[in-house]
Order: C-alpha cells, then sequence, then structure tokens
C-alpha cells in the first residue's frame, strides 16, 4: 500500500526535484498548487503539466489573494522585481521578493488537505543555502511548524503517526539539487523559475531566481534547456 504525501508544487526546479525525490521514496503523491496573486500565471500552467507527466494521484490549484495585502515584487505591479544582483547581494538581507508568510500559509493549506486525506507527509521544496534570506525556508521555521502541525490537528492529537515535513532539497545547493533531478529522470525543460517573465512566458535571465538556475546548470557543466529571451 502506497504511503499519501502531500507536496507544494510551484512548477519550478526546486518542487519539481521534490516531487521526484517523493516519489522515488515509494510516496503516493497529492500535489497542492496556488493561484496566490502572483503577477504571472506561467508557473501554475507548468505546474500542471508536471503534475500530469509525473503521475501524481491528484493536483489541485488553490486560489487565495496574498497580492491583497502586498508587500512583495512578485504581488505589487508597482514594485519591480530586482535584476542583476550579485552572489554577495542575493545571499544577504531579506529581498523583495518575499511574500510575506507565503510558506507558513501554504504549509497550512497542505496540512489541511493531509488531514483529510490521512496523510502525515508533507514535502516542501525549500532551500536555506541559496535563498538564505527568506525567513520561512530556514531549518528552524520547518521544525516549528512541524510541531504546530502535531499540535494543531485531530489526527495529530490522536497520536496514531508522527506527522513530518520533509525538505530534502533544503541543504543543498542549486547545481546538487539539479543533479539529483536529473538522476531521477526529470526534463527540466518543463519548469520555471523566472520571477519577471515575459507575456511568452520566457524567463528573462537576470531575476535572481534565473540567475541561481543558471549557475547551477553552468556547475554542472550543463546548459539549461530552458529557452530565455
Amino acid at each position: 500500500m502506497s504511503k499519501k504525501a502531500v507536496l507544494l508544487l510551484s512548477g519550478g526546479l526546486d518542487s519539481t526535484t521534490t516531487l521526484a525525490i517523493a516519489k522515488a521514496q515509494g510516496f503516493e503523491v497529492y500535489a497542492l498548487s496556488f493561484a496566490y496573486g502572483q503577477k504571472h500565471s506561467f508557473e501554475l500552467s507548468a505546474a500542471n503539466k508536471i503534475a500530469q507527466n509525473m503521475g501524481v494521484a491528484q493536483h489541485r490549484t488553490i486560489s487565495i489573494d496574498l497580492g491583497g495585502f502586498g508587500g512583495s515584487a512578485l504581488t505589487q505591479e508597482n514594485m519591480s522585481v530586482p535584476k542583476d544582483r550579485s552572489e554577495n547581494q542575493i545571499s544577504h538581507g531579506i529581498p523583495i521578493t518575499y511574500v510575506p508568510a507565503r510558506n507558513t500559509i501554504f504549509l497550512s493549506f497542505a496540512l489541511a488537505w493531509a488531514e483529510v486525506l490521512g496523510a502525515y507527509d508533507i514535502f516542501i521544496g525549500v532551500n536555506a543555502l541559496d535563498y538564505s534570506g527568506y525567513p520561512d525556508c530556514r531549518p528552524e521555521f520547518i521544525k516549528s511548524f512541524e510541531q504546530t502541525a502535531n499540535l494543531a490537528t485531530a489526527y495529530g492529537v490522536d497520536g496514531k503517526q508522527h506527522i513530518t515535513i520533509h525538505t530534502p532539497l533544503i541543504a543543498l545547493s542549486k547545481a546538487e539539487i539539479i543533479r539529483t533531478g536529473l538522476a531521477l529522470g526529470i526534463d527540466y525543460s518543463q519548469t520555471t523559475s523566472c520571477y519577471d517573465p515575459d507575456e511568452a512566458g520566457k524567463p528573462c535571465g537576470h531575476c535572481d531566481s534565473c540567475q541561481l538556475r543558471l549557475k547551477g546548470f553552468r556547475e554542472n557543466n550543463l546548459q539549461d534547456p530552458v529557452i530565455y529571451r
């Protein structure tokens, strides 16, 4: 009998690799994506294709309006996504692409679905190495949320099984993540990572996410299969 797991799927490189890892570990994956008020929907199209091609048990997209609060360059039209920042700039401070409390909210939805499914495992592709500026990507946050999950749910309190938040990428570099995914057969041309794609969905190649992705492929002596504008 397959183990059930809820997985947060954004359509990006990290969450797709996390999906491949969960399936390789024998989990029956229930993928969850969010239309949260982000400026573009290309990542949701990518998530749909990836979910279909990688054979998840179910894939749901939930609509919530974090854009109504603002506070992020990913949701506010009057805030520009930073471009061509140095590695030092990327690795220090909290960037304006941080969406306030996003992972806390996403994990809460994942927990709710997991409780309905009777799934005691939740996967999220957070990475503390390349995105050290995001407070909700840190191991301390994940550990705290896992503790909350076991305290705040009926099936957690029943104590039949411990609820676990899996973060298989949290201590990996982008190059290591890509190597892991390629070994598991991922087609990265289906993924999208850009914070500021054009109207056709082509990535900019200059935002933090694009730069880190490109660096990861370069360090593997590979060319990113995605076409940049």
